[in-house]
C-alpha cells in the first residue's frame, strides 16, 4: 500500500485529468462531457480519486448510489501506478462512503476475461450474481456481475 496517497471527492476541475486516465484504460472509453454531467448534473454521482503525493491524480472510482444500492461505474489506476493497493483502497473508499450513505449493496460489472479485477472484487468479499451477455460495446464481451452487502 502507498501511504503517501490520498483519497477525495472529484470536483469539477479534476475531470480533464481523470478522463486522460479513462482514455488511457478502456477500450469504450466515457467521453469528456459525461465526466462533467457526473459532477454538475448527476446527484447520484460520487467519485472518489487517488492523488499522489506530487498532486497528481493516479486513480478513480466511480459509483451512483441510488435508494439503498450502489453501482460501481468505472475504476481506474494509471499503469505506472498499478499494483501498489491503490484500486483495493479506492473500492474501500467507496465503500465506506457508500456505507456513510446508507446503502446497503454495491454491484459492478467487470469483463469476463478480466481475472484481475474478479480477483480484487473477491478480496472484498463481491460474489458473482449472473452474466451480462454482450455488455461491452467494443467486442460484445460478457460481463460478470459481482456484488457484496455492505
Amino acid at each position: 500500500m502507498s501511504s503517501n496517497i490520498m483519497y477525495r471527492k472529484m470536483v469539477s476541475e479534476d475531470v480533464p485529468a481523470v478522463y486522460e486516465i479513462e482514455l488511457a484504460t478502456f477500450s469504450a472509453p466515457w467521453t469528456l462531457d459525461s465526466f462533467y454531467y457526473e459532477v454538475h448534473e448527476n446527484q447520484y454521482a460520487h467519485y472518489v480519486l487517488a492523488v499522489d503525493a506530487d498532486g497528481s491524480i493516479i486513480g478513480f472510482c466511480g459509483m451512483w448510489m441510488v435508494i439503498d444500492a450502489a453501482q460501481i461505474t468505472n475504476v481506474a489506476v494509471i499503469e505506472a501506478a498499478r499494483g501498489r493497493g491503490i484500486g483495493e483502497e479506492l473500492m474501500r473508499e467507496s465503500m465506506r462512503i457508500a456505507r456513510q450513505h446508507e446503502m446497503e449493496v454495491m454491484s459492478l460489472e467487470v469483463r469476463v476475461t478480466n481475472t484481475v479485477a474478479q480477483n480484487l472484487y473477491r478480496k472484498l468479499d463481491f460474489q458473482d450474481g449472473g452474466i451480462r451477455k454482450g455488455y461491452y460495446t467494443d467486442n460484445g464481451e460478457d460481463a460478470l456481475v459481482m456484488w457484496v452487502n455492505l
